[in-house]
């Protein structure tokens, strides 16, 4: 049985997976505007495309999509009109938004850090797992990574850091009690990246890669007892009525960067750029608050909390974090974490985080 295909997903699919004969296109859809000739009250108008974030999830439906389509239009008193589709329904893989933003191919991009790490492991120094238990943590992160980033996207990719974005914290559930990470031990676990994977097993654990999509079905049939997953996002599938315990503790976010490139945004005039860039900032601030409060939310409809907003209320019990914790994931950073994300990532990882990040944590890594 073959699924129908939407118009919208057909267009953006044909548009930004076109190849090189698109990337022509895209240099002289972002040259230079021809000078206002005397007379015209009105200087000429500018179309961008633009590739969203996930599809379906708030970051894109609440936030990126409005932005877009509504106030940057508003922003720039309606000389700049945008097409915006998310990139998970336009043919594009994860795995190769830098490699087509750098070509051109896709002008401005929503890139998640996990998927473009597969490649370039230097890219998700800023979201390690256990490296930012909560929001705050992940915060001072961002700001002492976001120079290195910044230098590495414009140096290795010729695309221009705009904004950075974070989805929800990424949280365990299971179907039978447990107290911290220690007691996972011996447990099937669901996890969606290699970082992860390398976690659970130092916990004894057993990591099974597993899509997002088919995560409530390994649930059901047995397949995984445990699930690292977003609170809300697994509240909407109903991972609440298959397990009993939720941790507060976050083992990773799902951070992205916003970014163009750079040819396409020299192109554009100076004042579009800064009402771009001043326009983005604030998108940035509401995406961060937006997450936090979809990190708490996820927690009281999990927990069946009368603080539950747009979710389904469950009977979980929510496991907060102790003092132990804390020293095991410390141990598991400095010990698993760190050490395997240089091993992948080579000395030249190492070095960068021991300038940005080493001073402010205390946390050095060992070049290999």
């Amino acid at each position: 049985m073959t699924c129908p295909i939407s118009p919208f997903r057909t267009r953006s699919r044909a548009f930004f997976a076109a190849g090189p004969l698109l990337a022509l296109g895209a240099a002289l859809l972002f040259a230079p505007p021809p000078a206002v000739a005397a007379g015209d009250s009105q200087p000429p108008s500018i179309r961008l495309r633009v590739a969203g974030g996930l599809a379906d999830l708030r970051q894109y439906v609440r936030h990126e999509q409005p932005f877009w389509s509504r106030r940057v239009p508003e922003l720039t008193g309606g000389r700049v009109k945008v097409e915006i589709a998310p990139f998970d329904r336009s043919g594009i893989r994860g795995q190769e938004m830098l490699q087509l933003m750098r070509l051109g191919v896709v002008p401005f991009g929503n890139v998640l850090l996990s998927l473009a790490a597969a490649d370039d492991p230097e890219l998700n120094g800023i979201d390690l797992p256990v490296l930012n238990p909560d929001v705050a943590s992940l915060r001072r992160t961002a700001a002492l990574w976001r120079p290195g980033l910044k230098a590495l996207l414009r140096d290795r990719y010729a695309v221009e850091l705009l904004a950075v974005y974070t989805y929800p914290a990424q949280v365990v559930f299971c179907r039978r009690p447990f107290s911290g990470l220690s007691d996972l031990a011996g447990r099937r676990v669901r996890t969606s990246s290699v970082g992860q994977s390398e976690l659970v097993s130092a916990l004894g654990a057993a990591p099974v890669v597993i899509p997002f999509a088919e995560t409530l079905g390994a649930m059901r049939s047995g397949v995984v007892e445990c699930a690292i997953t977003a609170a809300m996002s697994g509240n909407a599938i109903g991972l609440h009525e298959l397990t009993s315990h939720l941790s507060r503790l976050a083992v990773g976010w799902g951070v992205s960067v916003f970014a163009v490139n750079r040819t396409t945004w020299l192109a554009l005039p100076e004042d579009v750029r800064t009402s771009l860039g001043e326009g983005l900032r604030q998108l940035e601030d509401e995406i961060w608050r937006s997450a936090e409060v979809e990190t708490e939310n996820g927690l009281a409809c999990n927990a069946g909390s009368d603080d539950c907003v747009d979710g389904r209320r469950g009977r979980m019990t929510i496991v907060e974090e102790r003092d132990q914790d804390e020293a095991l994931r410390a141990q598991l950073l400095r010990d698993v974490v760190l050490p395997s994300w240089v091993r992948r990532c080579g000395a030249g990882c190492a070095e960068t985080w021991n300038r940005h990040i080493a001073p402010a944590l205390g946390l050095w890594a060992k070049e290999r």
